[in-house]
């Protein structure tokens, strides 16, 4: 998460067999119990456990769809002898400075899939753009956009972890494994992310309200 003086903090770690709504809503449940509040926006994969617990749990926080995620799934979706002109025109979808604009631009895309016979993408792109413009409301500083559309964040210390236990193979419990990732958590979060600021949270001036 990010606090309300830009710094990164991991809030939360727990093992999980895997991402459905039982497991978030467990989860979050005990970010809350254990004090979690002000919550304006998660962002995360196209997770349905994720984004139902988001609405339940934190009504009044937004989902933003990870910008990275959402174009290769819609990219998934495109014969290799399109992927260049989609993967240009999907930039030029999120190069908007509106989220009108990008909402436009989303359907001008998807049309000219169509044409091209992407019928299977471009319904993707129809169905994700909204969640995956959100970062472009009003709400949100426009200084914030660049970090708040993806779950770059989340990746990168996913990938220290992952460099880590790949190293030790096998484990012999979840318990020995969530230790081990913990502790390279810390490290990491100790090392690297305390000494500088993600985001200028003075951008939010008088906007910023508890969310639950």
């Amino acid at each position: 998460g990010i606090g309300s003086d830009g710094h990164r903090e991991v809030i939360g770690v727990a093992e999980g067999m895997k991402e459905d709504s039982a497991s978030w809503n467990s989860f979050v449940s005990s970010l809350i119990s254990r004090g979690l509040t002000g919550v304006r926006l998660v962002t995360g994969d196209r997770c349905a456990g994720l984004v139902n617990t988001v609405s339940e749990l934190l009504p009044q926080a937004r989902y933003q769809r990870c910008m990275v995620h959402f174009m290769r799934n819609v990219l998934s979706k495109v014969s290799p002898r399109h992927t260049r002109w989609a993967g240009d025109a999907l930039k030029a979808v999120f190069a908007m400075e509106s989220r009108e604009s990008a909402l436009a631009k989303a359907e001008q895309v998807a049309t000219e899939m169509e044409e091209r016979k992407l019928r299977e993408a471009a319904k993707c792109l129809r169905e994700g753009i909204d969640e995956t413009t959100t970062y472009l409301l009003k709400d949100y500083p426009v200084e914030h956009r660049r970090r708040i559309r993806t779950n770059n964040m989340i990746e990168r210390l996913n990938r220290e972890i992952r460099r880590r236990t790949r190293v030790v193979g096998a484990f012999p419990d979840g318990r020995s494994a969530l230790m081990l990732i913990t502790a390279r958590i810390r490290y990491v979060t100790g090392n690297q992310w305390s000494t500088r600021r993600y985001l200028d949270m003075s951008r939010l001036h008088d906007t910023i309200q508890e969310a639950n």
